[in-house]
């Protein structure tokens, strides 16, 4: 499946990495370095992880760092629709 990341989740992914580097030196690299396992299992197993309750989207979390990867399929497509700290406005991204 072809993986599209959103700008938003983009973003989110930029600035949880600065913010990591930013309190110590390759924290950032190691964030993205887990991020990017998780992408790619995403990819091959997207079906796998259960639809979330209040919304057309599933949900990964990252084993480290207290974040999870939000995506939606569509039709060949894996959708990145946030990558969003679990417990600070973990849902912020879903509009209701």
């Amino acid at each position: 499946m072809n993986l599209v990341i959103l700008p938003q989740a983009a973003a989110e992914l930029r600035d949880a990495i600065e913010y990591y580097e930013g309190e110590q030196s390759g924290l950032g690299k190691r964030f993205w370095g887990e991020l990017e396992t998780h992408l790619r299992w995403i990819t091959q197993n997207a079906a796998l992880p259960r639809l979330r309750k209040n919304g057309d989207y599933r949900r990964v979390n990252l084993k480290i760092f207290p974040y999870y990867v939000a995506y939606a399929i569509r039709e060949q497509a894996v959708v990145i629709l946030a990558i969003s700290h679990a417990s600070r406005m973990p849902e912020h991204w879903i509009k209701k």
